[in-house]
């Protein structure tokens, strides 16, 4: 990769950070009920965001700032994913946001930790990273501390006392590799780390792990994602179990990918992701809040998405199934909680009842959703499923790719609890249009709509592209 300053290479990252700051600077200027404004302008950030990244994606792999960021293809696709996500969420916010009282906060809030996520995504020095980790993270406080309840005040004061816990292991780790090797640069650690004592390799690695792994919700810094998505609004709990993933799972694949084998890294990356997924599976199942069993999700989708890091250098199918996984997750977990968001009122799974006699658009939304996430074809998420599970094949991990499978088919038994109330008959029929009356989420029922159209066509062009570039998909 070409080295020098180049600031417009991160012009992605510019329109971001701008578009928040214009969001929250206009809304001190504009009046409760003008605040709608603020969407439109942060909305205009993220499109030409991604029309710029998606613009750069064919281009040559380079660098910016002396080599301390990457401009390559993961960094294109996460900067869509990240951008596409945060867009999606707007939608979602346009029936629960609108008209509050801190509504334009919210949206800076959510472009600048789009922002942090995007940074942490292209860091290629460990110091932009620990950088990237705080911008992505802080916003997450306040984001959730929104919500202005006693649920939503514990699961901000849990988030924030966990973040700044892995926020120090990290810098700690940081000062590890740094101490031992001299540098902070991706490029020279990935020369100096093989002459490094291998005790001092392998706790610094763990550190930046587990400091990544708080940002991404998976083992062993997951506590705080079902609490948070059951305390915080629809909205904030739609963004964060959702993009910030996308700059964790990116900044951890550079940094394995430049380790030593005197370290037995994919052995570690593997346990975390079996532990991520197979925990999260069983945690699910007794789950009767839906919003909190999409956390406990989340955590086991980071476990499915670890799995091609953990061959990253073993196989060159790791990357490309990790970016399709990543953008897949987005768009369908974006819709089952676009549900959740459009029917605020149903916080039990009993709840969902007769959904698909009231509201069919929805529960057919949710049906994509929840079976996309288990990996059911013709989503996305299968073929993303699917590749990921090929490249642990492929990488010598048989064991990885049989795990995946039966975490897929655990999953399914708690999604199940979920889509037969919503497609089986209301017990009172009276009742249950009273209900449908009370709930709106025009905003929200769209966005559930479009998402899960999405991740259907996703899946049926995303598993042709993939065979045509990389041969069948089954190892």
């Amino acid at each position: 990769m070409e080295t020098s300053m180049r600031p417009l290479l991160l012009l992605p990252e510019i329109l971001l950070f701008a578009g928040g700051l214009a969001a929250l600077i206009s809304g001190s200027f504009l009046a409760r009920d003008r605040q709608w404004v603020t969407r439109i302008i942060a909305a205009v950030a993220l499109v030409a965001s991604i029309a710029v990244s998606a613009a750069a994606l064919t281009g040559t792999p380079q660098a910016a700032f002396d080599g301390t960021y990457a401009v390559d293809t993961a960094t294109g696709v996460a900067r869509i994913a990240a951008a596409l996500g945060a867009l999606l969420v707007l939608g979602v916010a346009g029936d629960e946001l609108t008209g509050s009282a801190r509504e334009s906060e919210t949206y800076a809030l959510l472009l600048f930790a789009t922002t942090g996520t995007v940074v942490l995504a292209g860091a290629h020095d460990l110091l932009v990273l620990a950088v990237a980790f705080l911008l992505a993270s802080i916003p997450l406080y306040g984001l959730i501390g929104l919500a202005r309840t006693p649920r939503g005040a514990e699961a901000a004061m849990k988030t924030y006392l966990m973040g700044a816990l892995f926020g120090i292991v990290l810098l700690l780790g940081v000062t590890l590799l740094y101490g031992v090797t001299g540098t902070t640069l991706h490029t020279d650690l990935a020369q100096r780390l093989a002459a490094a004592p291998p005790a001092a390799v392998a706790a610094g690695l763990l550190a930046v792990v587990a400091g990544l792994m708080f940002e991404a919700g998976g083992v062993p810094a997951h506590f705080w994602v079902p609490d948070a998505a059951q305390g915080a609004g629809g909205t904030v709990a739609t963004f964060l179990t959702t993009v910030p993933k996308i700059g964790a799972i990116v900044a951890l694949y550079r940094l394995v990918i430049v380790l030593p084998d005197t370290v037995a890294w994919p052995l570690l990356i593997a346990i975390l992701a079996v532990t991520s997924m197979t925990l999260a599976n069983l945690a699910a199942f007794w789950q009767q809040d839906p919003r909190r069993m999409l956390g406990w999700s989340t955590v086991s989708q980071v476990g499915y998405l670890l799995v091609p890091l953990a061959v990253a250098t073993r196989t060159t199918l790791a990357l490309p199934s990790l970016l399709l996984y990543l953008l897949g997750y987005t768009i369908t977990n974006i819709a089952a909680f676009a549900v959740t968001t459009a029917l605020p009122d149903r916080r039990d799974l009993a709840d969902y009842r007769g959904l698909s006699r009231t509201q069919p658009w929805l529960a057919g939304s949710l049906l994509v959703a929840l079976l996309g996430l288990v990996g059911t074809p013709p989503t996305v998420l299968f073929v993303g499923k699917l590749t990921t599970a090929t490249a642990a094949w492929d990488g010598g991990m048989a064991w990885l790719t049989v795990t995946v499978f039966l975490n897929s088919l655990i999953s399914l038994f708690y999604y199940l609890r979920w889509i037969i109330p919503a497609v089986s008959k209301p017990p009172d029929p009276g009742a249950e249009g009273r209900r449908q009356t009370a709930t709106g989420g025009r905003w929200s029922s769209a966005t559930a709509v479009a998402t899960a159209s999405l991740s259907l066509a996703l899946g049926v062009g995303g598993g042709l592209v993939w065979a045509a570039v990389n041969g069948p998909l089954l190892p």
